[in-house]
């Protein structure tokens, strides 16, 4: 009987992995260490949920977003209206065009006392009176413009912006509603979404940065296994559960909140790991080619394992026994 990968464990042995290149027509058996994969649940999230909040009170007069819309950085959301802000800069206005024909007046006199004064006829304290009448109607109407410009901003800030680029998650607000200043009118996650872990604390001296995670390519809409990686394991234990983000490319199409299955190393261990091409089921027994010398190949019973594919080898297969260090399969 041949032995199996049990058997080989007994002996402490460690043998590299020297397999031929995959997708070749020979295949060498030799155990390799794998992660002793655990399966758990984790959720899409946003790294980061901001809030697009109003600067100024007032009236949401015109939404441009509802839920579920992607905006980009700078992109107007809403816009803010309030009524007294526009009386202020009615009256502004008024106030501006009357300072501005006393300026011209100012000036005016200005410059026939200066002509008057220089021919004679008027003392020079009078050219002084006229100087300092056209500065003061000139600094009125400069500090109106001001505050014309003061109110005139103010407006502007009633546009509330998109503060990063991502996803609408929630607009409680509709047309007609009152909000105050800061008030958020909407919550914005960021594109760069992650895969959120919560992982039994038992598992958590296995859990480190940079880990491999794996997931099936249906979970994604897509065919084979898809692979990620935690980037981040948070410090703190919440509810018995450790809280690890991994980075997995193509979850922007996702819901936040969608619960996804991934597998995860508990551990490691010695294992048989072969191309599944390399394996035949005839009348429910599996079996693998096995090349015995130059002129002799055998079909040899194996015991199927669960799927192991791996980035280098995306249709790998677990097998249990029937196979010894060494060998080598040929393909179907």
């Amino acid at each position: 009987m041949r032995a199996s990968l049990v058997a080989f464990g007994c002996v402490g042995m460690i043998t590299a992995f020297v397999p031929l290149a995959y997708g070749a027509e020979s295949f060498t058996v030799e155990p390799i260490v794998i992660a002793d994969e655990k399966a758990v649940f984790a959720t899409v999230e946003s790294a980061r949920i901001v809030p697009a909040r109003a600067r100024i009170g007032g009236t949401v007069a015109e939404l441009a977003v509802k839920d579920g819309d992607r905006v980009e950085r700078g992109q107007v959301l809403a816009t803010i209206g309030d009524e007294k802000l526009a009386l202020q800069l009615r009256s502004l206005d008024a106030q501006i065009a009357g300072l501005s024909a006393q300026a011209a007046q100012a000036q005016t006199d200005f410059t026939r006392v200066e002509g008057l004064v220089e021919r004679g006829t008027l003392p020079r304290t009078r050219l002084e009176a006229a100087r300092t009448a056209l500065d003061v109607a000139q600094n009125a109407h400069r500090s109106r413009v001001a505050e014309r410009s003061v109110v005139q901003q103010q407006l502007k800030e009633g546009q509330i912006l998109a503060p990063t680029d991502g996803l609408v998650l929630k607009v409680p607000v509709t047309i007609g509603t009152v909000l105050l200043p800061g008030e958020p009118l909407a919550t914005i996650a960021e594109g760069n979404f992650v895969l959120r872990l919560r992982v039994p604390e038992r598992h958590a001296r296995f859990l480190k940065v940079g880990d491999s995670i794996r997931l099936d390519g249906e979970e994604l809409g897509q065919s084979g296994p898809r692979f990620g990686t935690i980037r981040l394991v948070y410090p703190q234990i919440e509810d018995g559960r450790v809280v690890a983000d991994a980075a997995v490319e193509g979850l922007g199409d996702y819901f936040v909140g969608e619960r996804i299955r991934v597998w995860i190393s508990g551990g490691e261990r010695l294992a048989f790991i072969i191309p599944a091409s390399f394996v035949t089921t005839r009348f429910g027994v599996d079996y693998v080619r096995l090349r015995k010398d130059e002129r002799t190949v055998v079909d040899v019973p194996v015991q199927r394992g669960r799927d192991l594919p791996r980035p280098d080898m995306p249709d790998g297969l677990e097998i249990l026994s029937g196979l010894i260090i060494g060998d080598q399969l040929e393909r179907l």
